[in-house]
């Protein structure tokens, strides 16, 4: 049936010789061994140029790397084939210029949130969508290190708004850029909050699919001003296998849920360590804590990152390590990814997820 579609619509698109029957059938029985379920219901349009030899897919969600397991597919039956992929978010801005809002999230301090933050925001971006990330750590904001802007001050263009950083293709915001970072803040909670939406409110966000929020970690003031006052898409969960950690990503999940969040997904961090010499594995901080509490909170995992050394050197050098494909940490981060996106687009789709109560208040 969607073969027909497709051929259909190809046709109209290209050149008058249409797309090859080949290419056409081929395309439209493909199945990535990453997501089970076929291609042609990811696909919003395609196109195809026969001058130019050349076809064009927008997906349902980015997803720029499927070309590197597509594309030898298809040139089997097209050489010299050339593809182009593009996504198209269609969900309703949440917020202003902002599609969809994605909190980052632990319950617990030194999981490695704030790391897994800036990669995943770097790797969406590597994906194709416009990626923005909101530093909300008041109390210890790690995200301009982490993005080699530890000296950068915040920009005004008007002396109202506040312009985003730009670094490592993603947008940017954070406290640390308005406060001396050898200072702490020594804020109550609801002066914390109000700094945030200050933050929040008065930057100057360009048209973006996803907005990271990096959180801090805890179930106080700072998470529940977001879930209020934000309209939050969906939090993803990040802990390590030890049980300590596993106690408070327990608390967050339920935290969440209370105010109707819809938990995306878990990311384990730090699930296991390999040596580099001999290979062997060690887990050094218990086995598949994360993954059982997923099952008993019926959350999918969208990953088990490994203890680096390199995650942790490339963080303190201001470069991502998504960001250099020669390391083995990258592709972890890029298939999280991709699970984010497609969970996102496969809620929006299905689920059709209450979103909290709005409440505006003066505090």
């Amino acid at each position: 049936m969607w073969f027909k579609w497709f051929k259909k619509a190809a046709e109209q698109s290209s050149s008058a010789d249409g797309m090859p029957e080949l290419l056409a059938k081929t395309l439209a029985e493909f199945q990535s061994s990453e997501f089970p379920m076929p291609l042609d219901s990811l696909i919003q349009q395609a196109s195809f140029n026969s001058k130019q030899n050349s076809l064009s897919l927008t997906l349902k969600f980015p997803w720029s790397s499927l070309a590197d397991e597509l594309l030898p597919v298809l040139q089997q039956v097209q050489p010299n084939l050339t593809l182009e992929l593009r996504s198209e978010n269609a969900a309703e801005p949440a917020y202003r210029t902002i599609k969809q809002v994605i909190l980052v999230a632990s319950g617990k301090g030194g999981v490695g949130k704030s790391t897994t933050a800036v990669n995943l925001a770097v790797a969406l971006g590597l994906e194709g969508a416009k990626t923005g990330l909101l530093d909300a750590d008041i109390y210890g904001p790690s995200i301009p290190t982490m993005l080699g802007l530890k000296n950068a001050k915040a920009e005004s263009p008007d002396d109202k708004h506040l312009l985003p950083k730009q670094a490592a293709g993603i947008y940017l915001q954070s406290i640390g850029f308005l406060v001396d970072p050898e200072q702490a803040s020594v804020w109550r909670g609801p002066m914390a909050s109000q700094a945030l939406l200050q933050l929040l409110n008065e930057t100057l966000w360009p048209d973006l699919d996803y907005l990271i929020v990096d959180m801090p970690p805890g179930t106080g003031d700072i998470q529940l001003t977001m879930s209020q006052k934000l309209p939050v898409t969906g939090a993803l969960i990040v802990t390590t296998p030890q049980d300590v950690a596993l106690a408070d990503a327990q608390k967050a999940i339920s935290m969440f849920r209370s105010v109707n969040i819809p938990v995306l997904g878990l990311v384990e961090n730090m699930s296991f360590y390999q040596c580099s010499h001999c290979g062997e594995i060690d887990d050094i901080f218990g086995t598949n804590g994360g993954l059982e509490l997923a099952e008993r909170y019926q959350v999918p995992v969208l990953g088990q990152l490994p203890l680096q050394k390199q995650i942790r050197q490339s963080c303190d050098a201001g470069t991502p390590l998504v960001l250099n494909p020669a390391e083995s940490g990258t592709g972890f981060y890029r298939a999280i990814a991709r699970q984010l996106s497609f969970a996102l687009y496969w809620n929006s789709q299905h689920q059709q997820a209450q979103q909290p109560d709005i409440i505006f208040t003066d505090d």
